[in-house]
């Protein structure tokens, strides 16, 4: 027996949400997963929303991993009764209080006495399994939201009807999921997507970029039109905690000499481009940094759809839009918004991706003092360069004098796990009419270490004379950086806030001493 959840998708919620709801009403506080009988093929198990739906990992061969989402069973009866109960919550479901999007939902409470109203007589573990079902389709994303409140996952995607859900793990890469949509219910599922989006999805708007409730980014397309499969998502899932410099180490994408010299670098206003490829942890890289710019300096940051958290307050998020009109009147781009930004007299500019007009107005934003930090899909400095002098860019080359530093970062692979790591952090140079680099730190793939390949460095040797520092106290203040940065790591559940306090202090300190 099938049932039919679609009408049930219409309330807006955070992704976070339902998983929330479920967790306030006696949940054991020690869940033992169920046993897995010494199956080899088993590689790992946990749980998604406790204690109803977990994840268990499975070896298909020595090349194919598999994702299965294991759900409570429900019977024909509960099926009826949930059924009764869509029409009861259809039919009495008032709201009579203002809400912005992702604040509607349902009371847990309201849900199981209903339930109890048609069946006195159910056990309470049952009623929950229902409740479970219900806020999963009602406020979530149906049989999408166990991948939704996995917070190892990076991206969802679903390339068509009867083609079975991927997605990208933070360990295992990309895995195969037990989940697909049948045509008819695709189709009404990225519609339900594009309303939770506020987005219009169509036949004449076949294909749309969406901000979902919690932050997650969905590229969406609808039917035929665009792909022979059909109707086709693929969602970035947002982190819930900010990415921070302690993670990015811990993760051995840095080490602590390197970060430690990045530090010095924000904090002494170098305006710095990330660059690499999709997927690579770009964003994430310049959220992280974000937290060495100091705690009172005016900030404005622009991006496509909102990903920079930071632990600021003197600052202005700020994100392009598209208008809906056909002839494009009221779209909001990069461009504009970054010629308002310059009205403001930020200190720091932190632009998302920059693959346009706006790099220009960005790079004259540097030659007049504003420290800009921006990313780039590039491979490493000479395409870098490359993409920004040239078309469509076209930055003009005595405007890189005001450039200090280009970073280097890339998404790799080894025995099918993936792994990001910087490959370089280098210095910019303009002799002549040729832009050239300088490399500061590289990455050793042999050793997977990092290497210091300076001796002397203009960006480095600028900050000391800045600071009117000799060489052993430019050494001195690296090194307290680095010692700062070892003791956070040595500091476990240290929270993203507690993080950015604690790196605030260290610049306090420093400079009162």
């Amino acid at each position: 027996m099938k049932l039919n959840l679609s009408s049930l998708f219409t309330i807006k919620k955070s992704e976070d949400q339902a998983a929330e709801d479920l967790k306030g009403e006696e949940v054991p506080k020690v869940l033992t997963l169920p046993e897995t009988n010494g199956d080899e093929n088993v590689i790992d198990q946990y749980w998604l929303v406790p204690p109803f739906s977990y994840v268990t990992i499975i070896r298909k061969d020595s090349i194919n991993l598999s994702y299965e989402i294991i759900e409570p069973e429900i019977s024909e009866k509960e099926l009826i009764i949930l059924e009764e109960t869509f029409d009861h919550l259809k039919g009495t479901l008032i709201y009579d209080t203002p809400r912005k999007r992702g604040e509607l939902g349902i009371e847990p409470v309201h849900l199981r006495r209903v339930i109890r109203n048609f069946d006195p007589k159910m056990p309470k573990e049952r009623i929950d399994v229902l409740v479970y079902y219900l806020l999963r389709n009602f406020n979530g994303y149906g049989k999408l939201d166990p991948l939704m409140n996995d917070d190892r996952i990076e991206d969802i995607t679903c390339n068509g009807s009867n083609v079975p859900i991927f997605l990208y793990h933070r360990r295992y890469a990309n895995i195969q999921t037990n989940r697909l949509f049948d045509e008819e219910e695709l189709n009404k599922f990225v519609m339900k997507l594009a309303q939770k989006a506020d987005k219009q999805l169509s036949l004449s708007t076949p294909i749309i970029d969406a901000a979902l409730p919690g932050g997650s980014r969905a590229q969406i397309t609808f039917s035929d039109i665009i792909s022979s499969r059909g109707s086709s998502f693929t969602i970035r899932k947002f982190r819930a905690d900010p990415m921070t410099p302690i993670s990015l180490i811990a993760g051995n994408t840095y080490d602590l000499d390197l970060m430690a010299h990045i530090w010095l670098a924000v904090e002494n206003r170098k305006s710095m481009t990330i660059a690499g490829g999709t997927a690579s942890g770009k964003t994430s890289t310049m959220n992280a940094i974000s937290f060495f710019i100091p705690l009172v300096a005016k900030i404005v940051s622009i991006e496509d759809t909102r990903e920079i958290q930071l632990p600021h307050i003197n600052w202005l998020p700020m994100r392009t839009r598209e208008s809906a009109n056909v002839s494009g009147t009221g779209n909001v781009g990069m461009f504009h918004l970054l010629k308002a930004a310059l009205r403001q007299r930020p200190e720091y500019i932190i632009v998302g991706e920059v693959r346009g007009e706006e790099a220009q107005t960005l790079f004259q934003a540097m030659n007049t003092g504003h420290t800009t930090y921006s990313t780039v899909h590039a491979g490493n400095v000479r395409e870098t360069i490359n993409r920004l002098i040239h078309n469509p860019i076209n930055v003009p080359v005595a405007m890189f004098n005001a450039l200090d530093l280009i970073l280097v970062q890339s998404l790799l692979y080894s025995g099918g796990r993936g792994f990001r790591r910087c490959l370089s952090l280098n210095e910019i140079l303009v002799v002549g009419d040729e832009v050239q680099w300088r490399p500061l730190f590289t990455w050793d793939h042999r050793g997977d270490r990092f290497v210091k390949a300076y001796s002397e460095s203009s960006v480095f040797d600028g900050i000391a004379y800045q600071n009117g520092w000799s060489a052993e106290e430019l050494e001195a203040a690296i090194q307290h950086r680095r010692d700062a940065l070892q003791n956070m790591l040595n500091t476990p559940g240290i929270s993203p806030q507690e993080l950015g306090q604690k790196i605030q202090e260290t610049m306090v300190r420093e400079k009162n001493d």
